[in-house]
């Protein structure tokens, strides 16, 4: 993978990691709201959609720690072969 198009995906992932977090946050007070009013039945399945919200979060965090390290490498070995390229020979 070139390195525009894993900025692209590490923008990407961390977009959606964001939306999953707003999403997160938002059913935390709607889950808490509806306790505090005296509804129960919503916990359960509440913490069930955060923890699988939660797992998705890690996922993208370990793709972006995928790409990123694939990203370093395949630049380390771009710059190896720059450096260990043997010189034209020039004849007089």
């Amino acid at each position: 993978m070139n390195r525009r198009g894993g900025i692209t995906a590490l923008d990407g992932a961390i977009a959606l990691i964001a939306i999953l977090l707003i999403v997160q946050m938002w059913l935390l007070t709607a889950t808490l709201e509806s306790y505090l009013a005296g509804h129960s039945e919503p916990i359960l399945p509440a913490a069930i959609i955060s923890g699988l919200i939660f797992m998705a979060c890690g996922g993208l965090f370990l793709l972006i720690h995928r790409i990123d390290t694939d990203v370093r490498s395949d630049v380390r070995s771009r710059e190896e072969r720059e450096v260990t390229a043997p010189r034209p020979k020039y004849l007089p």
